[in-house]
């Protein structure tokens, strides 16, 4: 039988349970499988409870299971908070050294979920243990597979005396990989290949890693109960990238020419810029193999957010391809800065990667609450681009196209992602350099020929499309022109006149105009499934992966909808909406913020109104069978107009 595996390990931030899950999701996908990992953490550095779920399958997956097939707990909180998501028939692989605390004495797990627990325990009889926890869930058919991590170890290092005990203190995160994969009957194989990659940069800790798995692998086989979740068997879709969101928007601002990228550090968009320091210099082809097929790209840490934003337009009047990326708290800092970009016509990218608000608000949790801050931020009326990501194969190309809207259009481009993209794992095909172009937009090199002294008008307001050519600051040949945050005249002075006015407004919102004509219509919005549906889905951003999940879930059941992705928010695609969304009989927005934004924007810009409101805003990202079931809810007779999704620990 051949199925997938829902999988959660979970313990005490700094415990190795991230390791842990790159190590399970590589072997997973060196076998061949699809994979999807979701990870969660507190916004504290060390001790706090974190969890990574995953999800391997041979046939495509693009979000999380809510039910768990095997929990990994390496300390008790894991018990507490997780053990009743296991499905009967599921296992729970554990630590006998770790039970029969009391919850009250887990200090780090309080609260309202806490006290769920404490009751649903007392009201079966049972104790408010671990025992407890573990009891109640065998009683559901979940089996138990205690594994005595202390007990492998020392007889490893009997077997092998060489080695230090001091180097085989981190080794339990592997041994419950290996244990994980062995109750499922995986091959050994692919966590062999998967552990060396993830200490590719300590070869040797990594080849005693790998002997600590094949022992504990060994040990499950001949000591532990079997399992009785179906053998996970070797799949097919081996050749891809096995990347996170961040690490996307990095490849993709490589690949599409960034050479200059900014930040201030801030969870969750530092991932993308530490990842970019640690590929400063790449090559630039496959054929690279001396000093001139070396590429570079500039990372600078500033001080603030402040500097962040106006150190990247910096670069981009000297003629760089120029980013800088931040969270919520982050570009609120930033709006001035952006204003400063837009009134001088700057091509500037920001990647916007949305956790939940306000104020510090949830700082390492997901949400999709700044898509109005982003079209709206800075002060009066300016333009710039928004475009928003739904997986990490849109989050290459769309950093690489971001650029070239930025330098196309001579304007401030915002890159939405969001926290459940950003942290999540999945297998990306690799990028295809056919598909990537660099369009540096009206950018002179030299001075126009002529006989007599050299003339330049940086914001020259005759073109049609509001985008005058523009020339790196410091260029050789050209006569002088200014950058002011006042407004100005077509040299850059700064001019008050009520007719200059018109014309620099009227010059900058052109670009809008032909921003609108130019991209795409398949950059502005993307269906899934049938043409003329009774139902349409509406959504954007990170949602993408479990709607399409839930969707192919309903049609197996008889049930047959439309899914449309917006992906340009400004300039909205007004036309392009309205004409999918017509042909409708019911529409249903699903957004992970409070007052469905989206949906907001389509009513004003399209006159439609959504028939029904599936939101969610708890700080966890949607599953696929929680988007299932809020749309069979929205399906049903008398469905309410707004539903509120909660699932998420």
């Amino acid at each position: 039988m051949n199925r997938e595996l829902s999988w959660m390990i979970g313990g005490p931030q700094g415990s190795g349970v991230d390791s842990a899950a790159s190590m399970m999701g590589r072997a997973c996908a060196a076998g061949g499988l699809w994979v999807f990992g979701k990870r969660e953490y507190h916004s504290n550095i060390m001790g706090l409870h974190s969890y990574f779920q995953f999800r391997a399958s041979p046939v495509e997956v693009r979000s999380h299971l809510d039910p768990v097939d095997l929990l990994v707990a390496f300390e008790e909180e894991t018990l507490f908070r997780h053990a009743d998501s296991v499905v009967p028939n599921g296992s729970i692989l554990y630590d006998p050294a770790k039970v029969e605390k009391p919850l009250s004495e887990v200090r780090t797990f309080h609260g309202i979920q806490a006290g769920a627990v404490r009751r649903r325990l007392e009201g079966a009889g049972l104790p408010t243990t671990t025992g407890g926890v573990l009891k109640e869930a065998e009683g559901r058919g979940v089996l138990l597979h205690p594994l005595p991590y202390g007990d492998i170890l020392a007889q490893f290092r009997r077997d092998h005396p060489e080695v230090s005990p001091s180097k085989l203190v981190r080794a339990t995160n592997t041994m419950a990989v290996a244990a994980s994969l062995a109750l499922v009957r995986f091959a050994l194989a692919p966590l062999e290949r998967g552990i060396l990659h993830v200490f590719a940069a300590k070869k040797e800790v990594g080849e005693l890693n790998v002997r600590v798995a094949r022992a504990t692998y060994e040990y499950v086989k001949d000591h532990v109960t079997p399992s009785r979740i179906p053998p996970l068997r070797t799949g097919a879709a081996a050749g891809r990238l096995f990347l996170t969101g961040t690490q996307a928007v990095a490849i993709g601002k490589i690949l599409g020419g960034c050479r200059f990228q900014t930040y201030y550090p801030i969870t969750p968009a530092s991932d993308e810029s530490e990842w970019l320091e640690s590929h400063e210099v790449f090559p630039l082809s496959a054929q690279a193999g001396s000093d001139q097929h070396q590429g570079g790209i500039v990372v600078v840490q500033t001080e603030d957010e402040i500097s962040a934003i106006t150190m990247a337009t910096g670069a981009g009047l000297a003629g760089a391809r120029a980013a800088t990326s931040t969270s919520g708290p982050g570009f609120s800092l930033m709006a001035e800065g952006l204003g400063f970009a837009g009134i001088n016509e700057v091509p500037v990218v920001v990647t916007l990667y949305q956790r939940a608000g306000p104020s510090t608000g949830l700082p390492t949790r997901h949400e999709q609450g700044d898509l109005r801050f982003a079209l709206h931020a800075g002060h009066g009326e300016f333009p710039r681009i928004v475009l928003a990501s739904g997986d990490a194969e849109e989050c290459i190309y769309d950093a690489a196209r971001c650029l070239n809207y930025a330098e196309r259009f001579q304007t401030p481009v915002i890159h939405l992602v969001d926290k459940a993209l950003a942290n999540s794992n999945s297998l990306v095909p690799p990028p295809s350099q056919s598909l990537i172009h660099i369009d540096r937009g009206k950018l002179l090199e030299h001075p126009p020929a002529n006989t007599g002294p050299p003339t330049y008008l940086r914001f020259d307001p005759s073109a049609e499309d509001g985008v005058s050519p523009r020339v790196a600051l410091g260029q050789e040949g050209f006569p002088p022109f200014w950058h002011t945050g006042d407004e100005h005249d077509p040299h850059g002075h700064i001019d008050e006149d009520p007719e200059n006015r018109r014309l620099m407004m009227e010059k900058r919102e052109a670009k809008m105009r032909a921003a609108a004509r130019e991209i795409p219509t398949e950059e502005k919005v993307a269906w899934h499934g049938p043409k003329e549906p009774e139902t349409v889905v509406v959504s954007w951003g990170s949602t993408k992966g479990a709607i399409l999940d839930a969707l192919a879930a309903l049609e197996r059941k008889g049930r047959s909808l439309g899914f449309l992705q917006v992906r340009l928010l400004d300039p909205f695609p007004s036309a392009e909406v309205k004409e999918l969304l017509k042909r409708a009989k019911r529409r249903i927005v699903i957004e992970t913020n409070f007052s469905a934004q989206l949906a907001g924007l389509v009513a004003e810009k399209t006159q439609i109104v959504m028939d029904h409101h599936l939101v969610k805003f708890n700080g966890r990202p949607l599953s696929q069978n929680e988007a299932e079931e809020a749309l069979e809810t929205a399906l049903g007779p008398e469905a309410p107009a707004r539903i509120v999704m909660t699932h998420g620990r």
